[in-house]
């Protein structure tokens, strides 16, 4: 033991190298973001002219946008793009964080909306790029909370969870994890809070964005509401959705379900589950309406653990889709990968931290962290990294093929990236940066 921390004693350290790259894997998503043509279309969609920090805002999204992927939580962190050669490898120029923090603080409510409408033409290039959906489309609808520490942030409250931060309205594409749309909303805003235009929102993003199937939109209890039901069915789309079995006429419903109308079903080793189905009727006269009722009861099994708890547990949902109610309470229940996509959003994408006391700027930092949880998604499965359809999981990437030293030498008159002998990986990322630059570039 002695031996080896002399010899790390011995190790000098100097940062004088002006070739290093720091993340050289960012070549693979900014190879994307070159052929999406994402700097132009930025410059063309976000108007901030006469703004103090709104010029060239390309650059400046960019830049927050590869920050966040690269693991950076905070605006200061975008500097660590600017060591070395790093920025050599991005394709646009990389601006100083305190740039950044006055461009954020430069949005408008109106500003915000079109970072949202970036995002909408992001989503539209990158489908076209054979990373859109074929067939039909489910996305899962959610919430999250955003939690700060600062009282002094414009827009922070305690909402439900009695935390304080921001209530952000998420959709999410259940099969790769995208973020269709986000919109940052107050601390104490109510779950439903701008629910229904926001579907509207998010059913007119994907058919732009070319998805010519079914649509399929799963909510939990939060958004449940008639009103919501309507705007579903003027949409004709296809929907899931978690009511509160407390509620009185719920209740009702599920007490009239005889006891041999249970399905049981596979769950967990120490309790059992069933499943059943009836219908639910709300309103009175013109505004009556039944809906199909999908019931899945749990209890424990353990004997010990049943004394403390012998009743069922009941859990249902509202649905229009067809199907046996065992086949639609576990599509329902795959709802849960919009957890997965968030928890990554925060995780992986900067979201983890709300960095402005300006609730504008924290709307266009949401937009950015969008960009960014999207830009690893488009760039696994354009690049062809996905493995088996699994989610992407971005701190997986960016450990594998993001987070990767490297420097920039001149061969022959052509830039070259060196990387680390024995790379695990190398064969991906190589593979992967042949396919981005096979794409063909972006139009429109």
């Amino acid at each position: 033991m002695a031996s080896v921390s002399r010899s790390i004693a011995r190790v000098d350290v100097s940062f004088d190298d002006p070739n290093l790259v720091a993340n050289a894997g960012l070549l693979l998503t900014a190879t994307m973001a070159e052929r999406l043509g994402l700097e132009g279309m930025i410059d063309a969609t976000v108007k901030l002219g006469g703004r103090t920090g709104g010029a060239r805002p390309g650059r400046k999204v960019l830049t927050l946008t590869h920050a966040m992927i690269a693991g950076g939580t905070h605006i200061d962190h975008a500097d660590m793009l600017r060591a070395g050669s790093t920025a050599a490898v991005l394709g646009h120029r990389v601006m100083a964080p305190s740039t950044l923090g006055t461009f954020l603080r430069s949005f408008t409510f109106g500003h915000v909306r079109q970072m949202e409408a970036v995002n909408g033409r992001a989503l539209e290039r990158a489908w076209a790029t054979a990373v859109g959906p074929v067939g039909d489309l489910v996305i899962d609808v959610d919430s999250t909370i955003c939690e700060v520490v600062g009282k002094a942030k414009q827009g922070a409250g305690y909402g439900y969870t009695r935390k304080l931060g921001y209530h952000p309205l998420l959709a999410t594409r259940a099969d790769t994890g995208e973020i269709i749309h986000a919109r940052m909303r107050k601390g104490s805003a109510n779950t439903q809070r701008g629910a229904r235009r926001f579907i509207d929102e998010v059913v007119a993003r994907v058919r732009r964005a070319g998805a010519t199937g079914g649509l399929t939109i799963r909510f939990d209890s939060g958004f449940w509401a008639n009103d919501t039901i309507t705007v579903l069915n003027r949409l004709n789309v296809r929907y899931t959705m978690a009511v509160r079995c407390s509620s009185k006429g719920i209740n009702n419903a599920i007490s009239s379900i005889p006891d041999d109308a249970w399905t049981p079903i596979e769950y967990t080793d120490d309790g059992e589950a069933e499943v059943a189905e009836c219908a639910y009727t709300t309103g009175a006269g013109k505004k009556k309406v039944t809906r199909r009722l999908i019931v899945r009861r749990t209890r424990l099994t353990d004997k010990a653990q049943l004394r403390l708890w012998p009743d069922w547990r009941h859990f249902g949902f509202l649905t229009d889709l067809d199907g046996t109610a065992v086949d639609v309470d576990k599509f329902h229940r795959h709802h849960a990968v919009v957890e997965l996509a968030i928890r990554d959003l925060k995780e992986g994408a900067g979201l983890e931290h709300v960095p402005s006391g300006n609730f504008h700027a924290n709307s266009a930092w949401l937009q950015c962290a969008v960009l960014a949880h999207n830009m690893v998604r488009w760039t696994a499965i354009a690049g062809k990294i996905r493995v088996d359809n699994q989610l992407v999981v971005a701190r997986t990437l960016r450990t594998r093929l993001l987070a990767i030293p490297g420097r920039l030498v001149n061969r022959a008159g052509r830039p070259t990236l060196r990387m680390p002998t024995n790379w695990p990986w190398a064969n991906t990322f190589i593979s992967a940066l042949a396919t981005l630059r096979d794409l063909q570039p972006a139009t429109g």
